[in-house]
């Protein structure tokens, strides 16, 4: 399973962001797709992800202001990123799992200015 992102770049606080996942490969293993994000000096942490029946979950930090979309074919998953705040920069990374393997494309750098 190969992870590829699009999207990001710089927004003043408040705005609107999007990113998109495409997978490619053994996409029909694929259960779980999601984000997760790194500030620097800081842990990656879990952003969003969602599961092939549609059941999300969301850092307590982002509930309200982002949400995750699977389209039915299940092979990208969409992050839209709203009422962004500088504490959002940071460099977030697709993630998607099967029951044997998890997988992580290239990160994309979100950047919140004040």
């Amino acid at each position: 399973v190969q992870l590829q992102a699009s999207g990001g770049g710089s927004v003043q606080a408040g705005g609107s962001l999007g990113i998109s996942c495409a997978a490619s490969g053994s996409i029909s293993s694929v259960n779980v797709m999601g984000w997760y994000r790194q500030a620097p000096g800081k842990e990656r942490e879990l952003v969003a992800r969602i599961r092939s029946g549609g059941m999300a979950i969301y850092a307590d930090s982002v509930k309200g202001r982002f949400a995750i979309f699977r389209d039915t074919a299940k092979v990208t998953v969409l992050l839209q990123m709203n009422s962004l705040k500088p504490e959002d920069t940071a460099v977030y990374y697709c993630w998607g799992a099967t029951p044997r393997d998890e997988y992580w494309g290239q990160g994309t750098q979100v950047t919140v200015s004040s």
